[in-house]
């Protein structure tokens, strides 16, 4: 695919009063990421030349958006001047010969989806839907496989209203359709705004091919409340785990499990169910046990949970992590830590137990530091590793120790405990005897 051949505009500029939220409609996430990032990355599959409209929160969009992608163009829209669709198109300068016009709350485009706009030929390309109900949407008027004219549903007639056909809201165009009309808008019209669908009107009135391109639901849904987004979030799910099935992992019970878009998985895997799996996590060859949870992190060769935390920037190889244990920012290798701890910036070597409830005390209330746990170390039940610490090769902790910063030596035993004392007949002199 020649990526020379297209340009991309992306309009971004909306506030989506609809989702009821402060925060931009484009900014809102699909499986980990903004909405505007699916977009773009499709884009990118296709077109070496993509420009962003935007306006609402426009510095917002840009600094995240800037953050994930290189060689994305940035176009604010002057939406006091010049609103709407038509409007976002005014400063637009598309570099190649066909351009193709998406919009930013369609986060379930692939670059497949977008294929028939490549291999159609005409001056205007116009998507289409053809639903069962069509209450509510314009109506596209077809004769002779040429779109002839755009009715929305309060104008037009009863012929009209028959049509089964809408307008999908992504079109086609060449770079000659738009560098003639987008200057020839106009916001005549009950809402002052400048519309794109008015190009096609003007291409049409100057004998343009106008072509209808039949489009699948699915992926070129439009989210416009809390609804859509949870409906188009399902999807995006579907898709990302049957693309790992299909790869060779193993999920059991599917439904239940959330993997975001940015995971990775090598190998035979197994997540169980009511996991989530989040950000740049590498799984390779590991089994993730049910009701775990996995951020920014690398799994290899281990299992993690039931019911197990690994927090960003952990990496785990040829380790058990149990049930009820915390990792965070820690790197733990040939390593049993078999329940109820809390390890954040530690580096653990081969041949080590944790023992249950065992947690490094990484942070002093300003700053964090780190524990340092060599080989063939015991870490005995109930044990708090005051950081920063190092423990050498070849160390017993005692259960119930506190071991405070410095460096037990290798070979020895640590053991921090409290003489035990007991008190006579205490129980009866507190309660009274019964």
């Amino acid at each position: 695919m020649n990526k020379e051949n297209i340009s991309i505009i992306i309009l971004a500029a909306g506030k989506g009063s609809r989702m009821k939220s402060p925060k931009a409609k484009v900014l809102h996430t699909i499986s980990g990421k903004p909405m505007l990032y699916h977009i773009i990355k499709a884009s990118q599959e296709i077109s070496n030349d993509i420009s962003v409209v935007v306006a609402h929160q426009k510095e917002l969009v840009i600094e995240q958006m800037s953050a994930l992608f290189e060689d994305v163009n940035f176009v604010v829209q002057d939406a006091e001047n010049f609103p709407g669709t038509g409007g976002a198109m005014k400063n637009v300068a598309p570099k190649n010969k066909k351009v193709l016009v998406l919009n930013g709350d369609m986060p379930l485009i692939t670059a497949d989806a977008l294929q028939g706009f490549l291999d159609t030929d005409a001056d205007v390309i116009m998507s289409i839907f053809d639903l069962k109900d069509p209450s509510g949407y314009g109506r596209v008027i077809i004769k002779d496989e040429q779109v002839q004219y755009i009715v929305e549903q309060k104008d037009a007639n009863e012929v009209e209203l028959k049509t089964t056909t809408v307008n999908a809201g992504i079109y086609s165009f060449s770079k000659e359709v738009i560098e003639k009309y987008i200057p020839l808008l106009s916001n005549d019209n009950a809402q002052e705004e400048y519309y794109l669908t008015d190009v096609i009107a003007m291409a049409k009135a100057d004998g343009l091919k106008i072509a209808p391109l039949l489009v699948d639901e699915e992926h070129f849904k439009g989210v416009n409340s809390k609804k859509d987004l949870s409906d188009s979030e399902e999807i995006m799910q579907e898709r990302i785990k049957t693309r790992w099935m299909n790869a060779g992992v193993i999920m059991q019970l599917p439904s239940t499990i959330y993997i975001e878009s940015t995971v990775a998985f090598e190998g035979e895997c197994i997540v169980e169910n009511g996991c989530r799996i989040c950000g740049e996590t590498l799984i390779k060859e590991s089994h993730i046990k049910s009701g775990s949870v996995i951020e920014d992190s690398i799994v290899k060769n281990s299992d993690v949970g039931p019911l197990a935390h690994l927090r960003p920037a952990s990496y785990i190889e040829d380790t058990h992590i149990g049930n009820f244990v915390e990792v965070k920012k820690s790197s733990l290798k040939g390593v049993k830590a078999g329940h109820l701890s809390y390890l954040g910036d530690s580096q653990i070597d081969e041949g080590t137990n944790i023992g249950a409830g065992t947690i490094t005390c990484n942070y002093d209330g300003v700053k964090k530091y780190k524990t340092i746990i060599g080989k063939n170390v015991f870490v005995g039940s109930d044990t708090q590793l005051i950081a920063p610490v190092t423990i050498e090769n070849d160390v017993m902790i005692a259960a119930g120790s506190t071991i405070p910063s410095g460096t037990i030596t290798s070979g020895n035993l640590a053991l921090s405990r409290t003489k035990l004392r007991t008190i006579k007949d205490y129980f009866y002199k507190h309660f009274g005897k019964k």
